[in-house]
């Protein structure tokens, strides 16, 4: 947990990766945005039943997750801001498809992402190395009197837990983020530190 510079109250933050989105499983990034199925609709009033008091809410731009994050700061009454830096990271020319049809298509290009995302990374994708650097630096920007909540992806979410714990990028690929699924950070003048996550 690294010192945070010019912090000096606590901030409990949560994170809400978005749920299941229409068109089944495949690569999304910040390429492909597909709605909320109603399974997934369902999938987020669920994981937010019970919730703490959240004073904001602050969201991934893309649809997928904002539109829940609208839908939910309408029910509490609280303000509910966008932030480009959260939207999933960028997946290439494999945005749209599935794993079926890119192992199909290049399974060495397959093979190699899945031994290593760090390096194998699709052709065009974001690598590992900026979205994490984006992703610190929005968390830095929180502020808040109470609780917020986050709404995002995976790949935002894999990385605030990376930065947390000063994990590597390869290694957070290996974290589980379910559809739904919450992490809890709290920073203090010590920094980021992982206080919970939902693995489903």
């Amino acid at each position: 947990m690294s010192p945070q510079a010019g912090v000096t109250e606590v901030l409990e933050v949560d994170l809400l990766r978005h749920g299941e989105p229409v068109g089944g499983l495949r690569y999304r990034g910040d390429g492909v945005d597909d709605p909320l199925s109603e399974t997934g609709w369902r999938q987020m009033w669920a994981a937010v039943e019970g919730a703490p008091g959240w004073v904001r809410i602050v969201s991934s731009p893309m649809r997928r997750a904002h539109a829940f994050a609208a839908a939910l700061a309408e029910r509490l009454g609280i303000a509910c801001t966008t932030d480009p830096r959260l939207r999933e990271v960028g997946m290439g020319a494999w945005e749209g498809l599935t794993r079926e049809q890119v192992q199909a298509a290049d399974a060495q290009a397959f093979a190699a992402y899945y031994a290593n995302p760090v390096v194998g990374r699709p052709p065009g994708a974001e690598s590992l190395e900026s979205l994490c650097l984006r992703v610190n630096a929005a968390l830095d920007d929180l502020r808040g009197d109470g609780p917020l909540l986050v709404v995002a992806h995976a790949g935002v979410m894999r990385a605030a837990i990376a930065r947390a714990v000063e994990g590597s990028a390869a290694a957070m690929m290996r974290i589980p983020v379910p559809y739904a699924g919450m992490t809890r950070l709290r920073r203090d003048t010590r920094g980021w530190a992982l206080v919970g996550h939902s693995i489903g």
